[in-house]
């Protein structure tokens, strides 16, 4: 069963991480021949002063 691990900063919508699940599933199901019911998805939502882009955090 595969287990695929999403990283996304804080702020998606329940409706965008839906939408984002139901897409991560529908190609791993179709890239590696798995069946759907099998593949868990994890949305690690990343606070956006624990995260920095070109020596800046993003809650900058």
């Amino acid at each position: 069963m595969p287990y695929v691990t999403v990283q996304i900063l804080e702020g998606r919508t329940e409706e965008q991480k839906r939408a984002l699940v139901e897409k991560v599933t529908a190609a791993v199901s179709e890239t590696i021949d798995a069946p759907a019911e099998r593949i868990h998805v994890i949305i690690e939502d990343i606070a956006k002063n624990n995260h920095a882009v070109g020596g800046k955090l993003s809650s900058d």
